[in-house]
This record gives structure tokens, C-alpha cells and sequence, in this order.
């Protein structure tokens, strides 16, 4: 994916709970960045296809993070009625399981279909207590299990990267990566964090950012100055 525009590469975190705060930030960022995260907040407060729509309707595209995990035939439905709503990209919980994984990749239509990992706010510890293993590889079980069932990519944090980089196999895998913090942020409540730079020349297909662009700090301006300097930073990894 080297040759994609690094626009398209940037996903905004569009972590509000309505669109009276999601409209202007959208308007201001569409034509700057790839896609916009909806997530479980806005999706709860709006109404999933509401949202899709009224965020194309302002000219973005839109990735629905809604991390589906349920029983296979449960899943397997919620990704075809996502994928006629319009929304580009679109996540299931790895830990649903293979049948749930291939369900989601026989119904998914037109859109991408990811599925998540570990969260990036997880540590070791937390890892080890949810999924009885340390993330590394509990990662690349849930990217094997991605791979044989055939969705698009899986959503995982920079750290595991490298791992996943060694085996040949999972190089069909699209990666998208949150928990990016640039160097000029703070990392918040992510745990496993790593700046855009880093995760471009890591092998990160996407990149997903939320409070650094939406809140930038002090001195970066507003947030299309913070989105023109993480394309810049993209941009330089790529070259």
C-alpha cells in the first residue's frame, strides 16, 4: 500500500455523541483526511445508519468500529446490514471466533472487513487476565484466525507489528493501527502507543487518531494544522 495517497492511510477518531459535535469537524476534515471512525458512542446516541449517512452526505467516508461479537449467525447478519449502509470499513472482534470471522467475511458486500485484536489500552497484565496470554502472541493467534477465514485485515496495536512482519503470511493482511500517539501528544489512556512515523515504516496500512486531532495541545493550532503535520510525518515515512 506504499503508493496510496497518505491521506487515505489517516482515519480520524470521531469520538463525540452527536452530530451537532461530529458535523463541524467532519466538514472542516473531510477533504484532508481518509476516513472517519465512527464508534460505539455516536453509533448508541445516533443510530448507526443515521450517523454513515449524515457523514457522507458531508463528504467523508466513513470506517464503523462497532467491533461486533456475538454468536456466528448474529455476526454474520450485523455485517450484511452494515455493508449496505454504506460505511467503507468495518470491525468484528476477533474473539468471536473463526466461524464468526468467516461469517463476517461471507457477508460483508463492498466494504473491508477488520477484526480486532488487542486493545490498545490493554497491558500485559490486562492482556493475560482477558485472554490468558501476553499480547504478542495472542495477537498472532487472532491474526491466523483473521487470515483463514478471510477477512480483509485485523486492527491491532503498533507493538505487534514487528511479529507480525516476520511471518510472510500474514503480509495480505491490511493492518489498521490505533493507540498512535505523535510525538507532540500525550498518550492518554492508550498503553501501547507509537507515533505515526514509527508505525508507517512498521508496516501500518491505517492509522487511527483521535484527541491529538480533535484536541490538539498548545502550539499546534487547530486540527487541520494537527492533521497537515501527521500527513507531513506520514509522508517522510513513506519516502
Amino acid at each position: 500500500m506504499t503508493a496510496m495517497d497518505p491521506k487515505q492511510r489517516l482515519i480520524v477518531a470521531l469520538d463525540v455523541d452527536s452530530l451537532a459535535r461530529a458535523t463541524p469537524i467532519v466538514e472542516a476534515l473531510a477533504p484532508h483526511v481518509g476516513f472517519f471512525k465512527v464508534g460505539l458512542e455516536l453509533i448508541t446516541a445516533v443510530g448507526g445508519p443515521t450517523v454513515v449517512h449524515h457523514i457522507q452526505r458531508l463528504g467523508g467516508q466513513v470506517f464503523y468500529d462497532a467491533k461486533f461479537n456475538d454468536i456466528p449467525n448474529t455476526v454474520g447478519a450485523a455485517c450484511r446490514t452494515v455493508g449496505t449502509i454504506g460505511a467503507k470499513l468495518f470491525t468484528v472482534h476477533a474473539s468471536a471466533g473463526l466461524e464468526a470471522l468467516q461469517l463476517a467475511a461471507e457477508n460483508k458486500g463492498s466494504a473491508e472487513c477488520y477484526a480486532v485484536t488487542v486493545l490498545t489500552s490493554f497491558d500485559d497484565a490486562r492482556c493475560q487476565h482477558v485472554f490468558g496470554g501476553a499480547p504478542e502472541p495472542t495477537v498472532l493467534k487472532f491474526a491466523a484466525d483473521a487470515l483463514e477465514a478471510g477477512v480483509d485485515g485485523i486492527v491491532c496495536s503498533a507493538l505487534e507489528l514487528e511479529a507480525l512482519g516476520r511471518e510472510e503470511r500474514f503480509k495480505e493482511l491490511k493492518k489498521i493501527v490505533p493507540g498512535i500517539r505523535p510525538s507532540w501528544s500525550s498518550a492518554q489512556d492508550q498503553k501501547r502507543v507509537m507515533t505515526p512515523a514509527e508505525a508507517i515504516k512498521a508496516g501500518a496500512d491505517y492509522l487511527v487518531i483521535g484527541r491529538p486531532i480533535m484536541s490538539p495541545p498548545m502550539g499546534i493550532g487547530s486540527p487541520i494544522d494537527a492533521v497537515q503535520k501527521i500527513l507531513a510525518e506520514i509522508q517522510g515515512a513513506l519516502a
